[in-house]
């Protein structure tokens, strides 16, 4: 069904309903008009990285191992998979009658925030640091969770719109104040792709304000960038109870009554929270039309129409068994080992089995679930942790040996005990074998969301890039020993791993790898697979030099602007083997009116087969509107087998020869370009890291500039 005949479908249905009828179905929970055959609809549903918050369900790796995987048709197949899920529990769940909160079809995610900060506690919600990046993988996740059927399998929603990415603290209030140059630049053209590209089906306002308009009222954000501009002919819905925010925090307005009359004005339709139940209030006052909730109605019920759930749709038949069946199972495990990225290895991986007959497993995420898991996440019926992996591995030939080592973030683990009472036990084992895996990092308890119904902890932001003390502490006495130590971190952001990377043997970064993670994890650890994944964040040494969180200026922040040399660079990450592109060249005339078209030649040296993320980088060479450093334009992920010489034919899009100047305005400001092919950035720290530089091409503009 197109987008008009719903439409035509939910204006009939709308007007057959009294205006109190129209304004009670703009509320998140809206009741059901018994009389019309429309039941109850809870529209809060959350799909991340697998159904969320109601019961089973697939959970794959956090979304920001996900983005590590560097892999567009394996994300698209992840949200595929979502969407199928979905469908699933929603057939089985509205034939018990059960229309509950997260038990629909229309899922607020993606989460396509730049993470442009690395002490933002919900980071790992994103897909990174780069926009080019998060809009590949945001597009495709739009896709895979919609569908391309008759109906849309799911419907999915682009967030926080837009410019938000912390402090938590203060994201009720705070106003984000942001160039025109960064606004098109930095954070929106992520926004932009998943609404030109994708057709996303509701895009969801931020809490915060943007240059003093709060988000969900933003006649900038909401009527003249994304409808306007973009004409996206979708649905907006607001973060959760953020209208309530106009009043209560940020003081622009009088009360509810003038908040709604703010945000419908600009365009939000859906209200996630309290403030819509005023709605006819509003009316009664003068302050908005039955035209504005009439047009907000039939937004909302065009979603309906599209997603079948009046007319049924080729979707309804799929079967509760799907749910977490092995199939999905089996993504999962391969999602986590394709997004491990290999930070260090002076050659004690893979582990050989033949020589090893003691391994000691510590750390306080080894035997984790909740480490596994992420925020936004389901209930998987099985886990694996790191533990249990490397013990399934190991089977009886290795013994393995396991100490809790130290608490998450306390000084003990029991109440009553000495401070470090753990760490002695994690020396003796460390002792007793030949290696020691320590598994350290964080979870969502400790990096997260601020409080909210589905996260009553004391998540949030972090105030420092290092590991707890107590972490600090195990390390530093575990490495003492001697023995060889590999480091395996499991966070969602970027740690301070100086100390990892100059006193221990190997460095692992596992994210929040899913339910089963502990499989991939261990299937790395002992060579079944290499890794392959890629950094999407930049792993800086500390924080010194970076601006003040609350500054949403550019300047210094990520791989495009940073001034200073990184610990790990974004797109960097270590295989077991050694490929490298080895020539590289465009194929035809570069024109600013077509896309570049690249061949290039990857040849594996190494013995072990790998899959590699082949990048390349634009660098404007004249405009003085470019961006600092370089941009990511390009990236394939392929296997390359031990031995093998692979020639690509790679192309370009031409929108990356364009820069963006203080006004916003986005053109092509330049006739000589660099591009930069490979397997990681140009920069000298990733071609210290990697021993390989990506091949340079010099780019010559012919004909006209745009």
């Amino acid at each position: 069904m197109d987008r008009q005949k719903a439409r035509e479908k939910a204006k009939r249905l709308v007007h057959e309903m009294t205006i109190e009828e129209r304004a009670g179905q703009l509320k998140f929970d809206a009741p059901g008009i018994e009389r019309l055959g429309i039941p109850t609809y809870n529209w809060w549903n959350e799909a991340l990285h697998g159904v969320a918050r109601a019961g089973t369900a697939t959970v794959f790796p956090q979304a920001i191992a996900l983005a590590a995987m560097f892999d567009v048709e394996a994300i698209q197949r992840i949200a595929d998979v979502i969407a199928e899920e979905g469908r699933a529990k929603y057939n089985a769940f509205s034939k018990e009658g059960d229309r509950d909160i997260y038990k629909g079809l229309t899922f607020w995610s993606p989460n396509v925030n730049i993470f442009r900060d690395p002490r933002w506690g919900r980071g790992h919600e994103t897909y990174g640091e780069d926009p080019y990046l998060t809009s590949r993988l945001g597009v495709a996740f739009v896709k895979g969770l919609q569908g391309e059927g008759e109906t849309m399998k799911a419907a999915a929603c682009a967030k926080h719109y837009a410019v938000h990415s912390g402090p938590e603290a203060l994201r009720h209030e705070f106003d984000a104040e942001v160039s025109l140059k960064d606004l098109y630049e930095t954070y929106l053209p992520a926004f932009e792709a998943l609404v030109k590209e994708a057709d996303v089906e509701s895009v969801m306002g931020a809490y915060n304000r943007t240059n003093g308009e709060p988000c969900c009222g933003s006649r900038t954000l909401l009527s003249d960038i994304l409808r306007d501009e973009w004409q996206f002919k979708g649905h907006v819905v607001s973060d959760c109870w953020a209208i309530r925010d106009f009043h209560l925090n940020h003081e622009v307005t009088a009360g509810p009554k003038e908040s709604i009359k703010m945000a419908l004005d600009a365009g939000c339709d859906l209200n996630c929270g309290c403030t819509y139940a005023y709605v006819t209030a509003a009316l009664d006052a003068g302050l908005i039309t039955e035209e504005q909730i009439t047009e907000a109605c039939i937004r909302l019920y065009t979603t309906r129409f599209l997603l079948g759930l009046f007319d049924g749709s080729e979707y309804d038949q799929i079967p509760y068994e799907v749910i977490e069946c092995k199939e999905h199972r089996q993504l999962a495990v391969d999602a986590a080992g394709k997004g491990t990225v290999l930070l260090k290895n002076d050659g004690i991986l893979p582990l050989d089995k033949k020589t090893i007959r003691k391994i000691a497993v510590v750390g306080p995420n080894a035997d984790s679930r909740t480490a596994l898991m992420g925020n936004y996440h389901g209930t998987s019926s099985r886990c694996t942790t790191l533990l249990q992996g490397i013990q399934k591995e190991a089977g009886d030939e290795i013994q393995v040996f396991y100490s809790e080592g130290c608490h998450l973030y306390k000084n003990k683990a029991e109440p009553l005990a000495w401070e470090d009472d753990r760490i002695s036990e994690a020396v003796t084992a460390a002792k007793h074998s030949d290696v020691v895996i320590v598994v350290l990092g964080l979870d969502e308890t400790i990096e997260g969301e601020e409080p909210d119904e589905g996260n009553e902890g004391q998540a949030g932001d972090k105030e420092t890039l290092r590991l707890p003390h107590c972490q600090q502490r195990l390390l530093r006495a575990v490495a003492e020993t001697g023995k060889p130590v590999v480091t395996v971190l499991m966070s969602g952001s970027a740690i301070d791993l100086r100390y990892a990377d100059g006193h221990t043997n190997a460095v692992l970064q596992a994210w929040y790898p899913g339910a089963e993670g502990g499989t991939a994890v261990a299937d790395i650890l002992f060579g079944r697979r290499s890794p392959g994944g890629k950094l999407p964040v930049t792993f800086y040494h500390d924080t010194e030099g970076l601006p003040e969180f609350t500054d949403y200026s550019m300047k210094n922040r990520t791989y495009r602007y940073i001034e200073q040399e990184p610990l790990y660079p974004f797109g960097f990450g270590l295989t077991y083997g050694h490929a490298a592109v080895t020539e590289a060249h465009l194929t035809e005339a570069a024109d600013p009116q077509k896309n570049l078209s690249v061949s290039c030649t990857i040849e594996n040296t190494g013995t072990s087969d790998v899959e590699e993320v082949v990048q390349v980088y634009i660098k404007d060479r004249k405009s003085r509107y470019a961006v600092r450093n370089h941009s990511l334009c390009g990236f394939w992920r392929v296997m390359v087998r031990a031995g093998e010489k692979l020639e690509l034919e790679l192309e370009i899009d031409k929108k990356a020869m364009t820069i963006v100047d203080e006004e916003g305005r986005r053109y092509v400001d330049s006739d000589q370009f660099s591009l930069y092919v490979g397997t990681s950035q140009p920069d000298q720290r990733s071609i210290e890291l990697m021993k390989a530089s990506p091949v340079e091409i010099t780019v010559h503009l012919k004909g006209d500039r745009a």
